[in-house]
């Protein structure tokens, strides 16, 4: 990424940019939040992709204002405390214990009677 940007003119720079913060301005929220499993991508990953904004060192003025205004989200995102509805979502998710049968009873299961000869 750093090398294309710095080999493109100047309007094209800021147009990919402008690209870039509105793709991370959209996926980054959503990411954090993640699936039962925590975040799809973590912070660190964030802040590293927006400190690299900075480093290209040709920002517009609203450019820099959209960097920081993610910067600052992204640390209310990640200070602030899981919904009530995903703090339990880890045990939800967890998958049921495992019932062994024994093929006996599989086999009766499957044929359509139960061990004592009645239908299933």
């Amino acid at each position: 990424m750093d090398n294309l940007l710095t080999t493109l003119s100047g309007s094209s720079q800021a147009a990919l940019i402008d690209q870039d913060l509105a793709h991370i301005a959209r996926v980054m929220p959503v990411s954090l939040r993640g699936d039962f499993g925590g975040p799809i991508l973590p912070a660190v990953y964030w802040r590293k992709r927006l400190h690299a904004l900075f480093d290209v060192g040709h920002l517009s003025h609203a450019q820099f204002c959209k960097v920081d205004s993610l910067l600052l989200q992204l640390d209310c995102l990640e200070s602030a405390p899981l919904p009530e509805w995903e703090r339990f979502a880890p045990a939800a998710a967890a998958p049921l214990p495992h019932e062994h049968t024994s093929g006996a009873a599989y086999s009766a299961r499957s044929s359509g009677s139960s061990q004592t000869g009645r239908p299933v």
